[in-house]
């Protein structure tokens, strides 16, 4: 059985343009948390490079012990900073606050991936190819709840104006608040897509005032 949640799932679909609020159901993730720019952090990138081995480790042994063929999920962030205009206005990114994730199915049980980490810290220690944010990587379930989301098109700088009018426009004008942590869905590989072509999903937790 194949299956594809970009595909199926509600909370993985926006438009450009739109902000639209849902109902995200409660989902479990391989995490890292880190802190400071993504663009020059040596943490960052070690968090990738522990995240992505896990997850596809993960796939292969659902598909060999359950017989479902599930695809990578792509990676996803949560975001957020001791002032949040820094995301906007300031768009100051050595003050960020991270955790970066990719979504695994539901069948994945906690036994599951403390052998996938098992196997991948045995290969890395075979390949001699350090993986120190390994032991950082966790699985964890996130219940989100109320959300906005939109589609964003182009490079990851050009967000903030985005942010901007969903914070201070449309979450006030329609009775919400701000809660949780910024949330970015990397529906693009920014190593093969040119920054203009980029499709981001950025989401923001809210509640209603009332």
């Amino acid at each position: 059985m194949a299956i594809d949640p970009k595909k199926t799932l509600d909370a993985y679909q926006a438009k450009r343009g739109e902000f639209r609020v849902l109902e995200v159901p409660a989902m479990q993730y391989l995490m890292v948390d880190g802190a400071g720019d993504p663009n020059t952090s040596g943490e960052y990138a070690d968090a990738l490079a522990a995240l992505y081995p896990v997850a596809y480790t993960l796939k292969f042994a659902l598909r060999e012990q359950a017989g479902i063929d599930a695809v990578v999920m792509p990676l996803e962030g949560l975001w957020h900073a001791s002032d949040m205009e820094s995301f906007t206005t300031r768009r100051d990114k050595s003050a960020w606050l991270w955790t970066m994730m990719i979504m695994v199915p539901e069948q994945i049980t906690v036994a599951m991936f403390a052998e996938a980490v098992d196997t991948v810290a045995n290969k890395a220690v075979k390949k001699k190819q350090p993986l120190p944010a390994l032991p950082l990587v966790r699985l964890e379930t996130l219940d989100e709840g109320q959300c906005v989301q939109t589609l964003h098109i182009g490079s990851y700088d050009d967000e903030a104006p985005v942010l901007d009018d969903l914070h201070h426009r449309f979450v006030p004008d329609n009775g919400l608040r701000l809660r949780g942590r910024h949330h970015e869905i990397y529906l693009s590989d920014a190593r093969r897509v040119e920054a203009a072509k980029l499709r981001t999903i950025l989401r923001q937790p809210v509640a209603s005032i009332s």
